[in-house]
């Protein structure tokens, strides 16, 4: 049986698909507004003279550790299924680098997933994890203003995959968390801030 998983595995794959069957003339809520809302917030905010100064959002990289991954590939294959379901797009393998005896692991193993997403898939992600995925998580009173990397992008720890209402509960074997990274242009983490509380982005109250 682990060698017809493994054999499946290996024709995955190994990156996200392009925008396949995606409508381009559909265009995602945040991206009108962003256009309309936030640009002008932020050219009167930082008193930009030109409107490509005004920072964007450039991509939305998601990953998902599957360590587990090298004693059972059940675990890789449900975290490639699930992430595809929160992201509508196919997730690419992350790979063992090097081998490792001590934790049974052996260079090319699966050892996470992951996926980066653009344009219309980045802002309709945005939209859902705004305003549905976040308001679904345990005792939720917002997420840190600390954890941006001091160029402008912004990495936020997930513990459980069923806030998405894409995840089934009753179908995932196991309770996962993921990393969500939010890349802009901004060149300031607070340039970078303002921009995703314009989006709606809720972060903590700052004392």
């Amino acid at each position: 049986m682990a060698k017809q998983i493994v054999k499946k595995l290996d024709f995955k794959p190994e990156g996200p698909r392009q925008d396949e069957g995606s409508n381009e003339n559909l265009t995602p809520r945040l991206a009108t507004f962003y256009k309309e809302q936030v640009v002008p917030a932020l050219m009167k905010k930082f008193e930009y003279k030109s409107v490509m100064q005004v920072p964007v959002l450039e991509k939305i990289c998601i990953n998902i550790g599957a360590g587990a991954a090298a004693q059972d590939q059940k675990i890789i294959q449900s975290a490639i299924n699930e992430l595809e379901l929160i992201s509508g797009q196919r997730p690419a393998v992350a790979r063992a680098k090097k081998s490792v005896a001590n934790f049974k692991l052996r260079q090319g193993q699966p050892i996470g997933v992951y996926v980066t997403l653009r344009r219309a898939r980045m802002y309709e992600f945005l939209d859902r994890f705004i305003n549905i995925a976040s308001p679904r998580v345990r005792d939720f009173r917002g997420y840190s203003d600390k954890s941006f990397d001091g160029r402008g992008n912004y990495t936020l720890g997930i513990k459980e995959q069923i806030i998405f209402p894409e995840i089934d509960v009753d179908k995932i074997n196991k309770i996962a968390g993921m990393d969500i990274t939010f890349v802009t242009s901004a060149h300031t983490d607070e340039e970078a801030g303002a921009m995703l509380r314009e989006f709606g982005f809720p972060f903590t109250r700052s004392n």
